[in-house]
């Protein structure tokens, strides 16, 4: 169990003790009651989540270079999955830290993601055919002149 998961339960275990002390009864239904509303919302949440990720195929995103620029550090793998509506492909050793996922196009680029606990801690796109730059006219209507 890490730190944030430790502070949710003693903010809980608080929240209830200040109801008792305050209103009593009533007032540790209440917060109980909306203790347990937060966790069916996040129930909910994951639920939808997982439920649009089954209907694509495994590892596969619609534009890699579009998630590489939504990726910042910290988000959870939950998150990522709700990004690209899609698991990502397993590529570390199952249940070894830190986990490597993998999404990739229709352009055979993919991005990599690196998660330590559950939280993405660093990326990297990987796109076939990047060395090879076509060079830029000075009128984007007309066609690039190839050497």
């Amino acid at each position: 169990m890490n730190w944030r998961t430790s502070l949710l339960w003693v903010g809980g275990v608080v929240m209830v003790g200040a109801a008792w002390r305050s209103y009593g009864w009533p007032g540790v239904a209440l917060v109980v009651g909306g203790l347990v509303f937060w966790l069916l919302l996040h129930y909910s949440r994951l639920m939808q989540v997982l439920k649009r990720a089954s209907n694509r195929p495994i590892g596969f995103v619609d534009s890699s270079v579009m998630l590489n620029a939504k990726l910042k550090p910290g988000f959870t793998l939950l998150h990522v999955v709700a990004m690209t509506r899609s698991l990502g492909q397993l590529m570390s050793p199952k249940d070894e830290q830190p986990e490597l996922f993998r999404w990739t196009d229709g352009g055979d680029s993919h991005v990599t993601c690196e998660f330590q606990d559950g939280r993405l801690t660093r990326w990297e796109l990987v796109r076939p055919g990047a060395t090879e730059q076509m060079p830029q006219t000075a009128d984007p209507n007309l066609p690039a002149s190839k050497p």
